[in-house]
């Protein structure tokens, strides 16, 4: 519900309780006045009941608990980045868990992976650390690149279950393994979404990794909104604008140098001037729009199918 509906909403209020009032003073009030009166009741509390209901939108969020699930150090950021931005505006506490250490992808062939994970773990703080994120509140898994479908089994959806419990969010974000790239070619996307989503069930229900409870003192617990990034076109039901935010998620995306070309052929820690003009050109002309706004869109869920 805008800002707008919501004042209407409380205007049809007050007028269906003035009119209440001033029919229930009324000493000549009949059958049929009364069964107004119990009309302009009904509409009341309807309204106050959807009004309720209607939960405050992701961007408006103010001092919530989130936390977002990443396949790799950048997919947060080109995903929602926008939406990170406008959450850490609104002093809410944010965590973001990252799944891999992202330390294959580098066609250069005097890259090795121990330094690749340090480079990429180094340009995720400072992206982060762009959009009000803190480096203590990033969380790392440490799987290695490309290997999340092998990683062992519960232990995968074990270790993000606990995260859950532990972090108790109000609104959970992760991947959606929507798209048919993602599907098919992007393995720690697709084991990412899915991982998550288990985890996401098993904490509500604390015999699942029961160790949990009773060693560590993690209760159970049921994430009451998630927001997928990355979903296919057909599915995306959410979108934020980010028309505020835009320029700083593009500059947040430049701190991740060696995702880019050139360095990701050669590696190299910075830019040169007209490298970095024509990737944020790319970023502009990349990023989604909905009417005319740079968007960020998601797949909303407050549940799962039980069967």
């Amino acid at each position: 519900m805008t800002e707008g509906h919501h004042r209407r909403g409380e205007k049809d209020i007050s007028d269906s309780l003035y009119y209440l009032r001033a029919t229930i003073a009324c000493p000549r009030a009949g059958v049929t006045t009364m069964a107004k009166v119990l009309f302009l009741f009904c509409t009341v509390v309807s309204a106050l009941v959807a009004m309720n209901a209607q939960p405050t939108r992701l961007e408006n969020l103010h001092d919530k608990t989130i936390l977002l699930f990443t396949p790799h150090p950048d997919d947060d950021v080109f995903g929602a980045g926008g939406t990170i931005a406008l959450l850490n505006r609104n002093h809410n506490k944010l965590y973001i868990a990252v799944y891999t250490n992202d330390d294959k992808g580098s066609y250069d062939p005097d890259m090795n992976s121990q330094r690749l994970a340090q480079i990429r773990r180094a340009e995720q703080e400072a992206s982060e650390a762009m959009l009000g994120t803190t480096k203590e509140n990033i969380l790392w898994m440490g799987y290695d690149d490309g290997m999340l479908e092998y990683a062992p089994q519960p232990k995968l959806t074990e270790e993000a279950t606990a995260i859950i419990r532990r972090i108790r969010p109000d609104v959970l974000l992760s991947v959606d393994p929507g798209e048919w790239y993602e599907r098919w070619h992007k393995s720690d996307h697709r084991m990412a979404a899915f991982n998550t989503i288990d985890a996401i069930r098993a904490a509500e229900f604390w015999l699942y990794f029961p160790n949990q409870k009773l060693q560590l003192g993690l209760q159970p617990f049921r994430v009451p909104e998630m927001y997928f990034f990355y979903p296919s076109s057909q599915e995306a039901n959410y979108f934020v604008n980010i028309d505020s935010v835009a320029e700083l998620k593009f500059d947040a995306l430049t701190k991740q140098v060696s995702q880019f070309e050139p360095a990701v052929k050669k590696y190299r820690p910075d830019w040169t001037p007209e490298d970095l003009k024509k990737a944020k050109n790319e970023m502009r002309k990349e990023q989604p729009k909905k009417d005319g706004h740079y968007v960020e869109s998601f797949r909303y869920a407050t549940g799962f199918v039980q069967y």
